[in-house]
């Protein structure tokens, strides 16, 4: 890892606490002297540290171009008062801001400089908000996904001219509200998921001439028009007969990114005969109904590809291993594969980075064709039939089967959680030394496999859970100081004890348990009682001259007082049957 810069070294320090913060906050000239780029990084930190707040942001308002607030839920009318009268502001995110309204995005109205905003899942934003963003003039990119914006609302955004990326995702955008924005000649970004478009409204998609991503999953377009610099399209879950209506040039139109995840095809080889296949370099068909992948032999540049829920066979992989010298990326989960499908691509996938397997009829002699795809980064082998050993030879010696693994010098992901793998074949997974991620469930697993993995050296996150671990094993376990999360949940064994001593030996791992909520519930408890006591300690001799007590024996004379005592002598054998006997005086004769 290398060493934090000066900058690091400086911004840290300025964020370390409110304290701090408070040290600086008054040196407003300075700040406003301070360099954009480290200006940003400076209240990019004090947001993700919750030490930001609305009047602080004024010592920022001639210095930030960037601000990122998605998710804060603090974030309402006094921090956009405050955002609205900043003079370099160029982009603003507040997705997910569940204080935005419409009527608290007032102050941004008029913003010369603003060039992005994003208000997606601002449900409080409506069409009355629209009105104050229009004035913006300045702004090319506009995320209102999931808002309250309404068709009408959508209507009035064609006065933005500037417009190169606009995101109307899950927003009832109807044939009328898209024939509005046909002005929008800029438009490079469109995304209409969820909308009431139809095919006769998709014709509309042609007035965009710059248009190069196109998002219609979950709507009932069938069809679009040819465009002619479209590079990534989205129609998941839609039912397609031809994904491109009219004349198309010759080759067929050089899309690069398709995703039909979902999508019904009459004809899947008719429906993408307006594609030029060779240029296409990323394709997800997730939960697609086929019936024929042959096209995919013509897919020569083929780097992603999303197959998980097709039902494929081992066949469909034979087609794939045709073309798979460019392949980076492959998802075969839940699908019918077997290991002699995994076989096949052996070898035919030199730059495979990511396999997902999970869910399949694998086992373990699988792993020694996955041995063969060298680059392998990330590698999901989860709920498959995998064993853990295999028999070697005529005398049918156990071999643990992840032995093979130990060639993937480049594998840093790992995950076998739901395979009953036993302490031994654990063993071998020691010697992956690039491993970050590793992922194990077993009721087999015990107290040895659990210490041998402290030997991997660069492990960020350990999953091991539903193991047979104990508190001694637990104890004995020395992790490694990159570790960041350990998951040991369903790991039964475990006592709160071991937890607790756990959690205050290592406080900077992350450590999920179903018992970590108890020992964080009595550590809080038990640091509110320290806290009383010590307040109780500090209270200076005449704090308690500060309650109030008022003095009854002002209201009576002296005789009056006098009197007073004389009776309570004579009453003194007054009945005493109700008062508990540990409170009676016992020295009465």
């Amino acid at each position: 890892m290398a060493a934090p810069t000066l900058v690091e070294k400086c911004i840290e320090a300025a964020t370390a606490s409110a304290e701090a913060v408070e040290r600086w906050r008054r040196l407003r000239r300075t700040l406003e002297r301070l360099p954009s780029h480290l200006a940003d990084q400076l209240l990019a930190r004090l947001i993700s540290r919750k030490l930001a707040f609305p009047s602080l942001l004024e010592v920022f308002q001639y210095s930030v171009e960037v601000i990122d607030l998605s998710g804060q839920n603090m974030v309402d009318g006094e921090w956009l008062a405050y955002l609205g009268a900043f003079r370099c502001l160029h982009s603003l995110k507040l997705a997910d801001c569940r204080g935005v309204s419409s009527s608290s995005i007032w102050p941004l109205a008029g913003m010369d400089g603003l060039k992005e905003l994003d208000l997606s899942r601002c449900q409080k934003f409506t069409d009355v908000g629209v009105k104050h963003i229009i004035t913006i003039e300045s702004l090319e990119k506009l995320y209102l996904c999931q808002t309250g914006v309404t068709a009408s609302g959508v209507m009035l955004l064609s006065s933005l001219s500037n417009l190169s990326v606009l995101d109307l995702g899950g927003i009832f955008v109807t044939d009328e509200a898209l024939s509005s924005l046909q002005i929008l000649k800029k438009l490079e970004h469109l995304d209409l998921w969820g909308s009431k478009i139809s095919d006769a409204g998709a014709t509309i998609l042609k007035a965009f001439p710059r248009l190069g991503y196109l998002s219609l999953l979950w709507t009932s377009v069938t069809t679009i028009p040819f465009l002619p610099l479209i590079k990534t399209l989205n129609m998941s879950n839609c039912t397609i007969n031809s994904i491109f209506n009219g004349p198309c040039p010759s080759g067929g139109v050089p899309l690069s990114k398709l995703i039909l995840s979902g999508s019904k095809f009459e004809n899947a080889e008719k429906a993408l005969s307006g594609i030029d296949l060779k240029f296409v370099t990323s394709l997800d068909l997730s939960g697609s109904l086929l019936n024929s992948l042959d096209f995919l032999e013509k897919m020569e540049n083929l780097e992603h590809l999303n197959l998980s829920f097709c039902g494929i066979r081992d066949t469909t992989l034979q087609t794939i291993a045709k073309n798979g010298n460019s392949l980076r990326y492959l998802d075969l989960k839940k699908t019918k594969i077997t290991s002699y499908g995994v076989s096949v691509l052996a070898g035919t996938v030199p730059k495979l980075k990511y396999l997902s397997l999970a869910s399949t009829m694998i086992d373990d002699s699988s792993l020694s064709h996955i041995s063969m795809m060298p680059s392998l980064q990330t590698l999901d082998l989860s709920y498959t039939s995998i064993k853990g050993y295999m028999y070697n030879g005529n005398y049918q010696v156990k071999v643990p089967s992840a032995c093979s693994l130990t060639s993937l010098n480049h594998l840093e992901s790992l995950n076998l959680e739901g395979i009953q793998l036993k302490d031994e074949a654990i063993k071998p997974l020691s010697k992956l030394r690039n491993l970050k991620y590793l992922n194990l469930r077993s009721e087999y697993l015990s107290d040895s496999s659990f210490l041998t993995l402290a030997s991997i050296s660069g492990l960020k996150y350990l999953g091991y859970q539903g193991a047979v671990l104990t508190d001694s094993g637990f104890l004995s376990y020395v992790p490694h100081e990159d570790l960041k999360k350990l998951d040991l949940r369903d790991c039964w064994l475990l006592t709160q004890e071991a937890i607790s001593w756990f959690c205050k030996r290592y406080p900077n791992i992350d450590l999920e348990h179903e018992l970590v909520f108890q020992v964080n519930s009595k550590t809080t408890g038990f640091q509110n009682q320290v806290k009383q006591r010590r307040a109780k300690k500090e209270e200076p001799r005449g704090a308690s001259s500060k309650v109030p007590f008022a003095d009854e024996r002002i209201r009576y004379a002296t005789e009056e007082l006098m009197q007073l005592q004389i009776v309570g002598e004579r009453d003194s054998d007054v009945n005493l049957s109700h008062i508990p006997p540990e409170l009676k005086k016992t020295d009465r004769k």
